[in-house]
């Protein structure tokens, strides 16, 4: 990833969205990322769908899904 110093920001605001066209850009401060300048549309990318995804525990599965899921576990490493 290519990076920018913060306080080179103002000298290079050309070069910095040129590169953020192509590959989101790290912006840093005391030689660390803190920050990442991106194309508009590779954000709307990363956060399209945001929201529906849903973390459940797996003891709160129903015992059908968990015994489909104990299948394709089994079925997977069976293969290899």
């Amino acid at each position: 990833m290519k990076q920018f110093a913060a306080g080179d920001l103002t000298r290079n605001t050309g070069d910095l969205f040129e590169a953020a066209t192509v590959a989101p850009v790290a912006i840093t401060k005391h030689r660390k990322p803190r920050f990442v300048v991106m194309s508009m549309e590779r954000f709307q990318a990363l956060t399209a769908g945001r929201g529906s995804q849903v973390a459940l525990d797996v003891a709160d599965m129903p015992d059908e899904l968990g015994d489909l899921l104990d299948q394709g576990i089994e079925e997977h490493f069976r293969d290899r």
